[in-house]
């Protein structure tokens, strides 16, 4: 199997396991919606500024992470199959420790603003994708250290991103 067919179903599993954290995050977002549009302003703002402070390194906090591994057999024997189910669990973003903070500050975000269905799901597909990026950025550059400094921006891209999208967010 062709590593470029990999990838495409890898991006797919991504972008599903993306959409369907999406959905439990509009889904649960609704337990917010009784706040008072104040408290819940307050409450992103908070989290925008931990979240730098986090960035900044002036501030330690623990970010939940799931230590378990895939194993090996599960992209050996079907390829596609175990493919698809690494980017589906990689996308949701309970399989692996993300890093940085953005992503469980952009999650958190849209939990308190409750943006609607529609921005929630593409959000979640925008997490899927963006760790796709990573995958197909090593696939299409051959050249070790152009792969090097694109993936040295990686993070502030996906920050600046995570950042402009919770300054969007519409309170409901």
């Amino acid at each position: 199997m062709r590593q470029g067919d990999v990838l495409a179903v890898f991006t797919l599993g991504l972008l599903l396991g993306g959409t369907l954290t999406g959905a439990g995050i509009w889904l649960l977002s609704g337990l917010t919606a009784p706040l008072p549009p104040a408290a819940r302003t307050a409450g992103l703002l908070a989290l925008a500024a931990v979240g730098v402070l986090r960035e900044l390194g002036l501030v330690r906090v623990p970010l939940p992470q799931n230590a378990r591994q895939i194993p090996p057999e599960v992209l050996a024997r079907r390829a596609r199959r175990g493919a698809l189910r690494f980017g589906f669990e990689l996308g949701t973003g309970l399989r692996t420790y993300v890093s940085a903070t953005a992503p469980y500050v952009l999650a958190l975000g849209l939990l308190l603003a409750g943006p609607g269905l529609v921005a929630t799901l593409l959000a979640g597909a925008a997490f899927g994708l963006g760790r796709a990026l990573s995958a197909g950025l090593a696939l299409a550059s051959r050249d070790p250290a152009r792969a090097a400094r694109v993936a040295a921006r990686l993070p502030w891209i996906r920050n600046a991103a995570a950042l402009t999208a919770l300054a969007v967010l519409p309170l409901s």
